[in-house]
């Protein structure tokens, strides 16, 4: 997985490329924590996200629940494999998608 930041004023741009999983849910944890404080918009790119895994669900539902005190969130480009997850887990109820 990469992960491409675009950090504009208090408007933060994560493009996630690759697989989101086990493997991979922590080094975007740790990412996301070095911006998030200071962010009141924060965009996900998912245009180049092939795989979710339950471990990577997490690691949005948990940033969601961040944003939520401090700002907003939104996914942008949801592969139409990663939309099906999303369906099937009631994500698509609690996120903004675009």
């Amino acid at each position: 997985m990469d992960i491409e930041k675009n950090l504009d004023g208090e408007k933060l741009t994560v493009k996630i490329i690759g697989r989101l999983d086990t493997n991979t849910s922590p080094e975007l944890t740790e990412s996301l924590k070095e911006d998030l404080p200071d962010v009141k918009e924060l965009i996900l790119d998912l245009s180049d996200l092939l795989y979710i895994s339950s471990a990577g669900l997490r690691v949005i539902l948990s940033t969601q629940k961040t944003m939520n005190k401090q700002g907003s969130m939104v996914i942008r480009n949801v592969q139409d494999m990663v939309m099906e997850v999303f369906e099937a887990t009631g994500f698509t109820d609690i996120l903004t998608i675009e």
